[in-house]
């Protein structure tokens, strides 16, 4: 490397946000760009560890460790601390098709598997991928590349979030003529509506590259569903594969009383109703303003509700996990460079202490019970404490503890317990095998279905999952497909 002792000269350094009492009053991004002298300084902590486990990803204890898409990291972070930003753009584009969405909102397993990280913070890549990108798009470098010919064959990719995109990128490269469904209004998927603008703007993020992948040939059909408006017969005569990458969008519910209660939602209806009224500018239809908000889930999905209904103007916000509080520092049974099962305040926990105080979430509680109101609205969830214990076949489960029941005012309350798989209609209009899960059967590595010419990859093939995976398995179906089509396939 081109700074061998940059990981004991320089400390790890995260990059600037705005305060979080500031931040809240709009739905604009929130981070700060770092100077370039002290990003190069980031990338020279990579310490020329010799076996860079960043970059090649696995999973370890059912969770990401390193890289899924194996991102050349040691190789762009060096690039960067030589000053060298087109190059290491041009490594960062190597692996990644959509480095600006990753660099966002990625949780980034590689930092949790960092050799440095073993005995010092570990490397901010991370911010440097974000860097490398912004500089790329502030700099012009990033450019429509359309294929020098084409194969006359057309594919269909149904679902466009970030599966669908990348395995429509990779197909377009090689030549063949893609056209992505989307159902909803505008194409994205869960890049679109799944997470807020705060997180990763549509208008100048998202829309700013689907413009590329338009220029460079791809067709958008929105407003479209497989099944519904076009039926799936027509879909396998009218194209010569189909990739499916419609997600796992099957929400996990509580079927606990008074759930047909009024203000009871699943948090991706919120979090999309939300969405779609900050691009239309008008009023969102599920708003927190002036509510008490009880949050039921944790996760990814769970902080961005937080942070969705710190913005609407809500009363208060509880949010309600039902496993303990992860501890401070790893716990001798998650060892390095597994992902640090560790405690930490994300951007919505961070915004809700300095609002009201404290971090919202509650631990080792589940819900009981919805009470309602004369008029059949919500106006409080009961919960209890639970204590996790084996069951006769060994299986860790939640018991409840006599004693610790408490009744939390609430006129909002969001489902965020996560996905159960895909929407089965599409799945079995094309009378596709399922796995035990209820996902489509595809090996992976392989992404074929049991139908001809039918492939599946994302979250509807491996249940849901980072943003990452999706993006490592698009471009790997895309791959697979290709070379169903042409024999052989020239796509990494």
């Amino acid at each position: 490397m081109g700074k061998p002792t940059g990981f004991i000269e320089f400390l790890r350094e995260a990059p600037s946000e705005l305060e979080p009492l500031t931040r809240i009053r709009n739905w604009d991004e929130f981070h700060l760009p770092m100077p370039e002298e002290r990003l190069r300084n980031q990338g020279a902590r990579c310490m020329d560890c010799g076996t860079p486990f960043c970059h090649t990803g696995t999973l370890i204890s059912g969770m990401a460790s390193g890289c899924p898409i194996n991102n050349l990291i040691p190789e762009w972070n060096d690039l960067v601390y030589r000053g060298l930003w087109k190059e290491a753009l041009d490594r960062l584009h190597k692996t990644n098709n959509f480095p600006e969405f990753t660099g966002r909102v990625c949780p980034a397993p590689c930092e949790g598997s960092c050799v440095l990280g073993i005995h010092n913070p570990p490397v901010t890549i991370k911010n440097i991928e974000y860097s490398i990108i912004e500089k790329g798009w502030e700099n012009g470098w990033i450019e429509p590349q359309t294929p020098s010919k084409r194969t006359g064959k057309k594919i269909a990719v149904v679902g466009s979030g970030p599966a669908g995109l990348s395995a429509a990128a990779q197909l377009n490269t090689a030549g063949h003529w893609v056209t992505v469904y989307e159902r909803a209004d505008r194409p994205g998927g869960l890049l679109m509506y799944g997470i807020p603008n705060m997180k990763l703007d549509k208008e100048q993020v998202v829309l700013r590259r689907l413009k590329v992948l338009e220029a460079e040939g791809v067709t958008f059909v929105c407003n479209t569903e497989i099944g519904k408006d076009i039926s799936a017969e027509q879909l396998l005569n009218d194209f010569d594969a189909i990739v499916l990458c419609t997600g796992a969008t099957k929400p996990r519910d509580l079927p606990i009383e008074g759930r047909d209660l009024k203000g009871i939602h699943f948090a991706m209806d919120f979090l999309t109703a939300n969405t779609k009224a900050v691009l239309d500018n008008t009023e969102t239809p599920l708003s927190a303003a002036g509510k008490d908000v009880v949050i039921i889930g944790g996760g990814d999905t769970g902080t961005d509700c937080v942070g969705t209904s710190i913005r609407h103007g809500c009363n208060s916000v509880t949010q309600v996990e039902i496993m303990p509080q992860p501890p401070m520092q790893r716990a001798a049974d998650n060892p390095w460079p597994e992902w640090p099962k560790v405690y930490k305040m994300d951007y919505g926990q961070e915004e809700a202490a300095a609002k009201f105080g404290d971090d919202p979430r509650v631990y080792i509680t589940t819900a009981t019970k919805f009470e309602g109101d004369e008029t059949g609205n919500v106006k409080a969830v009961h919960t209890v404490e639970v204590q996790w214990e084996r069951n006769e076949k060994g299986a860790f489960i939640p018991k409840h503890v006599p004693g610790t029941e408490r009744v939390v005012p609430a006129q909002l309350v969001l489902l965020a317990m996560g996905f159960l798989g895909p929407e089965q209609p599409l799945v079995d209009a094309l009378g596709l095998e399922k796995d035990v899960r209820s996902n489509i059967k595809a090996e992976y590595g392989k992404y074929a279905t049991s139908l001809d010419k039918v492939f599946a990859a994302g979250d509807c093939r491996r249940g849901q999952s980072l943003v990452v995976w999706a993006i490592n398995e698009g471009r790997e179906a895309a791959r697979a497909c290709d070379r169903y089509l042409m024999g052989h396939s020239d796509l990494p």
